[in-house]
């Protein structure tokens, strides 16, 4: 199974400006110079091996979106703004003989703050006669959600005017669900408005996609049940927008954790992948890789020897499940 990130960053979509990309473009030049790049494929080895991905690439800017593709029926956590990239992405591959449409949707969203909704309005699969789009989640006020974003006052195409087949599903938090193959569990974070973790089992691998939960070190109990949420998992999507600083002091409450408690989370509970997700906004790439390289410096402190493997999320990043 192949885990693709649309969308990443956490309460707000994040600009990529000129002047950002006038100075990756600067500081690429300048470490250039002591290299012959004469050829493309000296060009393509230098871009891959000597400048760091905050120099080479980009974090992104899109809000929450992850799919979960086997190649079958699309499977898709949060509804942000890399929706609308996931959706066109889609439709390309159909415009160009690849897929035929109709087909199956299966979002699930976390929870209904306006950064994990927001890109569902611009879901072109929505439109389509024939899709069906079936939206899962834990809050009974999860459809009025959709419904509201979408009143003439702030959009001009009502939810019911989208020409797909949509459909919501009120998920029971006590009970596991099977949808696409997969069995599905779900608990809940301490985010306010309420914000819940979904578990993903198919074909013997376990996938966790938990964004905005705060996890407080004061809370054993609670502590405890996400261990055992987080049990054996092979890929641990987690909230990590706030550095640990953050989270103990200035934002404390605000719904957040950090990549620190990540990989304390994941050694404790035998992850095999922690993926570092829900980026600040406010964080250039430098500040994500330095968080990143911390996380990873975090784990041979934590336990020198537990072998888990770090990332940080991007828009465009894929992890082979």
């Amino acid at each position: 199974m192949l885990v693709h990130f649309w969308g990443t960053r956490g309460s707000i979509s994040n600009s990529i400006t000129a002047q950002l990309i006038r100075e990756k473009l600067f500081n690429a030049l300048k470490k250039s110079r002591d290299f012959e790049l004469d050829t493309d494929d000296k060009i393509n080895l230098f871009i891959d091996n000597e400048l760091p991905f905050s120099v080479s690439g980009s974090f992104g800017s899109n809000t929450s979106c992850m799919e979960m593709r086997d190649n079958r029926e699309f499977v898709v956590c949060d509804c942000g703004t890399g929706l609308r990239d996931f959706g066109n992405y889609i439709s390309s591959l159909a415009q160009q003989g690849k897929i035929e449409f109709p087909k199956t949707f299966h979002l699930f969203v976390s929870h209904l703050h306006w950064d994990h909704i927001q890109g569902f309005p611009f879901f072109v699969p929505a439109h389509i006669p024939g899709n069906k789009i079936k939206i899962y989640g834990f809050h009974p006020e999860m459809e009025q959600a959709f419904i509201d974003q979408q009143k003439v006052r702030s959009f001009p195409l009502s939810l019911k005017d989208m020409r797909g087949d949509i459909s919501f599903t009120v998920l029971d938090i006590n009970k596991e669900h099977l949808v696409a193959g997969h069995k599905v569990t779900g608990m809940k974070q301490n985010h306010p408005g309420e914000s819940y973790g979904y578990c993903f089992e198919k074909d013997g691998k376990k996938i966790i996609y938990s964004t905005d939960a705060e996890h407080k070190k004061d809370s054993e109990s609670e502590e405890y049940s996400f261990i055992n949420f987080f049990r054996n998992a092979d890929l641990l999507v987690f909230d990590a927008q706030y550095t640990l600083l953050d989270c103990i002091d200035e934002k404390k409450d605000w719904g957040h954790s950090s990549n620190m408690l990540g990989v304390e989370l994941s050694v404790r509970s035998n992850v095999k992948r922690l993926c570092l997700f829900h980026n600040e906004h406010t964080y250039n790439d430098e500040d994500l890789e330095k968080s990143l390289l911390d996380g990873r410096k975090y784990v041979k402190l934590y336990d020198k020897d537990v072998d888990l493997d770090v990332h940080m999320a991007y828009d465009g990043l894929e992890i082979e499940i």
